[in-house]
């Protein structure tokens, strides 16, 4: 099994997706600076996950990674309330993906809280 076969894995893969398409249509102001940030850190979530999984004979490291994961997933979520507070996002949009990004929140912290379920020893 790999880390693509996860399904936190894959929600966050799909939710940094749904983000990148999204983002597409922020004004051209906010290139360097909100349109940056929430595709940067959407993608860390999946980066730290997969580092996390590569690492897990080290349960120490998995789960040290594995709260970056969720770290990154909480700036999401703050990116994506200032994107509909400056209205570049509906509230249905926001209210969709603020409810997929904590799914993938309570699944990384179920990882962390199970380190002995994803091979660590």
């Amino acid at each position: 099994m790999g880390v693509e076969d996860l399904i936190a894995y894959q929600k966050a893969f799909d939710l940094a997706m749904e983000i990148f398409e999204v983002s597409k249509s922020f004004p051209k102001e906010e290139c360097y600076s909100l349109t940056d940030q929430i595709r940067r850190c959407s993608r860390s979530v999946c980066a730290n996950m997969s580092e996390a999984y590569r690492k897990r004979k080290y349960e120490r490291h998995f789960i040290s990674k594995l709260t970056d994961c969720d770290a990154e997933n909480g700036e999401t979520q703050t990116w994506l309330r200032f994107a509909f507070a400056c209205e570049y996002i509906s509230e249905e949009y926001y209210n969709s993906r603020l409810e997929k990004s904590k799914e993938i929140g309570k699944l990384i912290n179920y990882m962390i809280n199970n380190p002995g379920k994803f091979g660590c020893k």
